[in-house]
């Protein structure tokens, strides 16, 4: 079991089981139930905890050297060139991700359903105004957004509507453009999107039942695993790709991974997976092209090595912590 578990961890930074890129609520059949914190806490949870912060310890020093391979330098040295593009990129793919969803009778995600006129008119209100090159017309539209958002939010509640926090990110990027402040959007979305892949990361500890039930009902593979430990391991890698993306570790090697991963869900999960994750191809997109050059990360504040290793280790475990607790008091 041991060597399993070895395994697994180290695979599974380059082959992310599809199910950790699944958004569970989309394709559940049954109603959530929580488990207790005892079983959430089993010694296999916490043996894996540990051991997901000494490997983080171990990546915050190894994911630089992969830039000194010369292709890798090569490469990181073109998509330097497309840096300009970026806020065009966040813009109009923000509208192509609107299109798909008002297609699709839905808002912000497939859970939100379309149920009334005005709210099919705001969605293309905010699509037009998205393709306007202006960026007058671009905060126009990210008013719209977050005046849907707000709307949404009141209506599944504060709780639920955390699972998309990095709409809020999107949004402020999209309303201080060409302003004094410009320069501070894209770290926030980085921290946005990778706060809401960590807090969607916990719902599958919190509710495993419903993730089993995708897993037998799509056929998900498990790799040998009990879908339960599987259940498991997928949610830490869930939450390990949020925190890598909070403290600046992952850079452009690792986020094409996590991209093309995300892609390959479609395979299983079909349209639905398109038209929801559609916004976050886009975030990945930009962390691909951009990395983390314009991104003063917390790991920084440490210069030793030995200090950032202690830092993203323990900090790691204090993150996890925090938001599993959060998440089963108001769950």
């Amino acid at each position: 079991m041991r060597k399993r578990i070895v395994w697994i961890l180290a695979i599974s930074c380059l082959l992310i089981p599809v199910i950790a890129s699944a958004h569970v609520k989309w394709f559940a059949t049954v109603e959530p139930e929580k488990v207790s914190i005892e079983q959430i806490l089993s010694p296999f949870f916490i043996t894996i905890s540990l051991l997901c912060a000494i490997i983080l310890a171990v990546l915050s020093q190894v994911m630089g050297k992969l830039m000194d391979i010369p292709l890798a330098a090569k490469i990181d040295m073109k998509l330097d060139s497309f840096r300009k593009y970026l806020r065009y990129l966040l813009k109009y793919g923000t509208a192509l991700s609107f299109i798909l969803q008002v297609v699709n009778g839905t808002m912000f995600a497939p859970e939100f359903a379309i149920h009334q006129t005005w709210q099919t008119l705001i969605m293309w209100i905010i699509i037009i105004f998205l393709l306007i090159p202006h960026h007058y017309a671009t905060k126009i539209a990210a008013l719209f957004m977050l005046g849907l958002f707000i709307f949404v939010w009141s209506e599944a509640g504060w709780f639920h509507m955390l699972d998309y926090g990095f709409y809020v990110a999107i949004i402020g990027v999209l309303l201080i453009g060409k302003t004094k402040l410009e320069n501070v959007g894209f770290p926030f979305l980085y921290l946005g999107t990778g706060l809401s892949l960590c807090w969607v990361a916990v719902e599958k500890w919190v509710y495993p039942m419903m993730t089993t039930e995708i897993i037998h009902h799509h056929n998900v593979p498990t790799f040998g695993f009990e879908p339960g430990i599987f259940v498991v391991l997928s949610a830490f890698i869930e939450f390990v790709v949020g925190y890598l993306l909070v403290v600046g570790i992952l850079n452009r090697v690792l986020a094409v991974v996590v991209t093309i991963l995300f892609i390959l869900t479609t395979t299983i999960f079909g349209y639905t997976e398109v038209v929801g994750h559609a916004m976050i191809h886009i975030v990945l997109l930009i962390f691909i092209i951009e990395g983390i050059s314009f991104y003063h990360p917390p790991i920084k504040m440490h210069k030793s090595k030995l200090d950032q290793m202690i830092f993203v280790s323990l900090n790691f475990l204090f993150v996890l912590s925090t938001f599993l607790l959060i998440y089963y008091r108001f769950a």
